[in-house]
């Protein structure tokens, strides 16, 4: 697993020996960065973070600050090694919890984000229930982005009553980013315009 753009392109991501996550490929990435277009000087949050090879990529090319939120703890120790071994240390944070109680703290100290990556693991009924977390709303900035990847056998119908709106889609094999934002916000988010 590597940076594929940037300052840190190139530079190998490591996992713990016997890790079983499933990384975002290296075309879904590229596809949901030239989609954003920009992430400079963001604030990004990566929520179910696993490796944090999202999240990495947003620093590398230029987030303000990075929030990780990871349960797992041989891949928080991982991710927080990553930073250091890729200068982004001082850009970022890791938060050691599943994602409703990391983003549950993030409410309790009031931050918000501009872009939040969240990839709950695979069919397992999370990706509703995520969106569902009374935090989401909380923490997502004013015309802020959602970027939820998921299995295309998961339909996150629903999302209308939710106050979720389908801004955008695209499917690559099995793997489906859909980008969402708040019916109530009065704009397309401005890393889209």
């Amino acid at each position: 697993m590597r940076i594929i753009g940037g300052e840190a392109r190139g530079r190998v991501v490591r996992l713990p020996a016997g890790s079983r996550i499933r990384p975002t490929a290296d075309r879904v990435k590229e596809s949901l960065f030239n989609i954003l277009h920009s992430v400079e000087g963001s604030s990004f949050l990566d929520l179910f973070a696993g490796s944090g090879n999202v999240g990495l990529e947003a620093l590398s090319r230029g987030a303000r600050f990075a929030t990780f939120v990871e349960k797992d703890i041989r891949l928080v120790r991982a991710l927080r090694g990553s930073l250091v071994q890729l200068g982004f240390a001082a850009r970022a944070e890791v938060i050691a919890a599943d994602g409703e109680r990391g983003l549950a703290r993030l409410v309790q100290r009031g931050d918000r984000f501009d872009i939040i990556f969240t990839d709950p693991p695979y069919d397992q009924g999370l990706v509703l229930g995520t969106l569902a977390w009374p935090g989401m709303r909380k923490v997502l900035a004013e015309n802020g982005v959602i970027v939820l990847q998921h299995s295309a056998r998961e339909k996150p119908e629903g999302l209308q009553a939710q106050s979720w709106m389908v801004a955008d889609q695209r499917r690559y094999g099995d793997t489906v980013l859909s980008f969402l934002k708040g019916t109530d916000f009065k704009s397309v988010p401005k890393t889209w315009e």
